[in-house]
């Protein structure tokens, strides 16, 4: 699909079926992002959807890429108030760049790479019995030497700088506006080199989410979505639906995984 068929598949996906009077991303208080509360929400013990995420993203970095940092720079976009997907990287990459909007986020980041707390450690384990990541014998030095924080919108992030790259529950999750949903992955799929690998995951059909007491958007997605947009600047290898018995909340139907490389 061409980038003009995806803009008008884009303005063709179903608006939210509530009325809001905040629609775009901008419209929202992302500062006020409470990250010690949604960390302790999602975070605190590990998921059985989490862990088969990180098993099939450990699984792909390692066959596409060298267990070797060789000057390599990963980026983890929307890195929010979750470690893993910066983890994941840990093992291909010299450093790590975690680029967040919201100053609350990027304070929480902050604190957590220069010693994260002891709740990361059963999420490292998922990664460490893998063969590529028993190459990091420390993870906790590993993060605070190659991790960088800084605070920057997706919408605002360089083409082509990154070696690998992740992106975890955001596009779809940033405004209720399809358009923008769209223009987010595009932006992540450019700032990635050609060829470099990529994970990404999204929340199916969202209708939205709360954090302590303050709402947030989302735009309603399922496969075929995030595949079709995905394919305007990445070759999609794998994406499923990753299901679990034990919903984090309610408001979604699973999480989407895609994994692939970036376009020449």
């Amino acid at each position: 699909m061409n980038k003009s068929a995806a803009a008008v598949k884009a303005t063709r996906t179903s608006a939210p079926a509530f009325d809001v009077k905040r629609r775009y991303n901008a419209d929202f208080d992302w500062d006020g992002f409470n990250s010690d509360w949604y960390c302790a929400h999602n975070y605190l013990s590990l998921r059985d959807d989490d862990t088969a995420i990180m098993t099939r993203v450990g699984e792909f970095f390692q066959q596409h890429l060298k267990p070797s940092t060789a000057q390599r720079r990963g980026l983890d976009v929307g890195s929010g108030a979750n470690l893993y997907p910066a983890m994941s990287m840990l093992p291909f990459c010299e450093g790590v760049d975690l680029r967040e909007f919201s100053r609350s986020n990027v304070r929480w980041l902050n604190t957590q790479i220069d010693r994260y707390d002891t709740y990361w450690d059963e999420f490292w384990d998922v990664y460490r019995a893998l063969p590529a990541y028993q190459n990091v014998t420390n993870p906790r030095e590993a993060m605070r030497k190659a991790a960088k924080v800084e605070r920057m919108s997706i919408f605002g992030l360089p083409e082509r700088e990154w070696d690998m790259g992740t992106m975890f529950f955001v596009a779809e999750s940033l405004t209720y506006d399809p358009r923008e949903f769209w223009r987010a992955v595009e932006c992540f799929g450019r700032a990635l080199k050609p060829g470099a690998p990529f994970a990404a995951a999204f929340m199916a059909d969202s209708k939205g989410y709360k954090v302590d007491k303050t709402q947030f958007p989302a735009v309603a997605v399922d496969i075929t979505d995030v595949k079709d947009c995905l394919s305007v600047v990445c070759d999609v290898i794998d994406i499923d639906l990753v299901e679990t018995k034990k919903p984090l909340r309610r408001g979604y139907g699973g999480m989407i995984l895609a994994t692939g490389v970036a376009l020449s």
